[in-house]
């Protein structure tokens, strides 16, 4: 099978390698519907998002038990005023939390999986006046650190295009320590964290939650649990009535990768925003990731959103951002914060410990991509900004984007690193369309 969309990167074999033994797909369950039902911790949307589709947010449980244990979190590194002291500090912590993941992964953490009840946060936005036909159902997933919202400024071009014709839904999803999620689980987030459990929440989301049909009707604030039976149903025919195309960036692409090889039949297509997909063996699986010492020492408090943006402007990290990612980021991504001004609603705690998960889910959704269904169509979207283009670099990336050849193609985005979300969203947008107009606009009269 032939993906007919062309490459800007050619086939590119896969080198020798060794494998991870990857950790099985651990079975979840449900919980009953009698729960205690938390408000949602900003005002709740219910609002035109253009002229065509409306917004709001909603609430999912999500899988019982956890992967890992419910363990304290780890004390944050103590202020202070020599920088010497607080740079040591951080990465004491960093290594503190680097070396219990690695005891977590060789079984050396003992504890049983957590039963505490956590929430994930979804966005959808709905097209008006949908003319029943099963049109397409996009679900977007987000890297470390961004909220749902961090897809709205893609998705203001991408639903103001020809292809939005084709679009019926979209469903924005939030992990469980990310923005408005992070806020309702506050106080039963662990002190440790594992990827695959984002990919189990994904998989309990469209198994158990997401409506049969797309509408614009109106939904509850907590989305009802579906019936046995359609849940069943959905595990071995996929849905009856939606195509749903993935789109994950960063962390929330590793996520998508390990959900379609266990679930193949929920996914129609999928577009990989690189991805965090990487070889064993490339880097030294022990060292401390270097994202966790830069997330325990951001700062999180401003007097004001005024005051983060300036803030945010004069950071390198942001300044290439889009504009209007950056305002998103500053209006979705921080909250009122009791002491008074604003907060980051993820903390940089959390931010660390979820970076520090990486390692083992990023090696294992590299080598389980040879396994996603054929059938399911990859478009790799990757980085070509010089001195960032992908994960280690562009060879791996040659590579990483042919694990799996049939079915597949790739498209470099030259104006953005890692981030195309945020510093390329109108460029984004542009494949997303052509991708979904060549492989769905044939099919938009009949059923897709």
């Amino acid at each position: 099978m032939t993906a007919s969309m062309t490459s800007t990167y050619p086939f590119e074999p896969t080198p020798q390698w060794t494998t991870v033994n990857p950790t099985p797909f651990l079975p979840f369950r449900t919980r009953s519907e009698d729960l205690e039902k938390p408000p949602l911790p900003s005002p709740p949307r219910h609002e035109l998002f253009n002229d065509n589709y409306i917004v709001s947010t909603h609430l999912v449980p999500a899988v019982c038990p956890r992967l890992t244990p419910d363990i304290p979190l780890p004390v944050g590194p103590k202020f202070s005023m020599n920088d010497l002291e607080q740079r040591q500090d951080i990465q004491r912590m960093a290594v503190e939390i680097t070396e219990r993941q690695e005891s977590f992964v060789h079984g050396r953490l003992g504890g049983e999986g957590s039963e505490k009840l956590l929430w994930n946060c979804v966005n959808r936005y709905a097209r008006r006046g949908q003319d029943g036909r099963k049109g397409l159902t996009l679900l977007l997933t987000h890297a470390i650190g961004f909220p749902k919202e961090t897809w709205e400024t893609t998705l203001r071009y991408l639903l103001s295009s020809p292809s939005a014709s084709l679009i019926d839904e979209v469903w924005s999803w939030e992990a469980v320590q990310h923005g408005d999620a992070a806020l309702v689980n506050e106080a039963n987030l662990s002190g440790i964290y594992d990827w695959l459990d984002n990919a189990r929440d994904i998989a309990h989301f469209l198994l158990h939650y997401l409506p049969e049909d797309a509408s614009s009707k109106a939904l509850p604030t907590h989305l009802h649990l579906l019936p046995e039976n359609i849940s069943e149903y959905r595990k071995t025919e996929g849905f009856s009535s939606r195509s749903l195309v993935a789109v994950g960036h960063s962390f929330g692409g590793n996520s998508l990768i390990l959900a379609a090889v266990n679930f193949p039949v929920l996914f129609s297509s999928m577009i990989l925003v690189d991805p965090v997909a990487v070889q064993y063996g490339t880097y030294p699986s022990r060292v401390v990731p270097f994202k966790v010492p830069g997330a325990l020492g951001r700062r999180e408090r401003w007097s004001s959103r005024e005051e983060a943006l300036r803030f945010f402007k004069a950071s390198p990290f942001f300044g290439g951002w889009h504009p209007d990612a950056l305002q998103l980021y500053v209006t979705c991504g921080l909250c009122e914060d009791s002491r008074g001004g604003v907060k980051l609603k993820m903390s940089g705690l959390h931010e660390a410990l979820a970076f520090a998960g990486r390692n083992i889910r990023s090696f294992e959704a590299w080598e389980l991509l040879e396994k996603v269904d054929e059938r399911i169509e990859l478009r790799w979207v990757v980085p070509g900004k010089p001195g960032d283009k992908g994960f280690m670099g562009e060879q791996a990336t040659r590579v990483r984007v042919w694990r799996r050849p049939a079915n597949s193609s790739n498209v470099v985005i030259h104006s953005a690193g890692h981030l195309i979300p945020q510093e390329s969203p109108k460029e984004l947008a542009q494949e997303i369309s052509a991708f979904l107009e060549r492989k769905y606009r044939l099919r938009s009269k009949a059923y897709l």
